[in-house]
């Protein structure tokens, strides 16, 4: 378990890890249930703090992320001590529902799609340390790119410099388990913020974003909602079967 990779060691392998065993996929499906089931419970994201704070950077970087993807200009990102934040950005007049709706729809989505990411990273040794290390210098470059709250340039490089440690210094095993648990919080993270894709208000930024999607492509923000909370499940019960697939 201690002995070092050797060079030609692929980055996927057709195997998971054996050391990260049934047992530990047991214990991460238990664990998403759980952290799921305590974003719902008053004091819940006070228990979940840190994660809470790592779900709203998911979030806003993928709306702002998607927008400049698709022509648009990421200006800025904030993160706030309750765990809210917002992402401003800008784009085009000319811009189609279909541009418009992606952008809506990435802040719920795209935690998912990444922690789906991490979680197949961590079939290789190799791919589970790298991801990390990737991981904790997005958090890094976010924070002189885009964050501009006092609270968010504390804390994201703070959650960078520690992933980037477990990167670097800890075990093989710990580096698998490790971005296979941010890789589940990634994913449930959706779960975190039930309440809001079924709802068509976002506070005082005006409407949530599934009812800007129904703004765009018309059919109703329950209906946006059902759909990214079934596809959120599926993305991490599909990576899950990926990352433990014996052949």
């Amino acid at each position: 378990m201690s002995e070092p990779w050797k060079n030609s060691e692929p980055l996927l392998t057709n195997e998971a890890p054996v050391v990260i065993d049934r047992m530990g996929l047991n214990w991460l499906i238990g664990a998403s249930v759980a952290t799921a089931l305590l974003w719902q419970l008053p004091g819940g994201d006070y228990i979940l703090y840190p994660f809470t704070i790592l779900a709203t950077w998911f979030h806003e970087m993928a709306h702002g992320l998607m927008a400049a993807l698709l022509g648009g200009n990421f200006q800025q990102l904030q993160i706030f001590p309750n765990g809210s934040g917002f992402a401003a950005y800008t784009f085009p007049a000319s811009w189609d529902p279909i541009r418009r709706a992606l952008v809506a729809a990435a802040g719920p989505m795209g935690p998912p799609i990444a922690g789906a990411a991490l979680i197949v990273a961590s079939r290789s040794y190799k791919t589970a340390s790298l991801s990390l290390k990737i991981l904790g210098i997005c958090l890094l470059i976010s924070t002189l790119i885009w964050v501009r709250s006092l609270f968010g340039f504390i804390f994201v490089p703070l959650f960078g410099i520690i992933i980037l440690f477990l990167g670097l210094k800890t075990t093989r095993w710990v580096q698998g388990f490790a971005v296979q648990f941010l890789g589940v919080q990634a994913c449930i993270s959706t779960y975190h913020q039930l309440d809001y894709l079924f709802s068509e208000t976002a506070g005082r930024l005006g409407a949530s974003d599934t009812a800007q999607i129904q703004q765009q492509l018309f059919l109703p923000y329950w209906f946006w909602g059902s759909l990214m909370a079934i596809a959120s499940l599926v993305i991490l019960i599909q990576s899950l079967r990926v990352a433990y697939r014996s052949t």
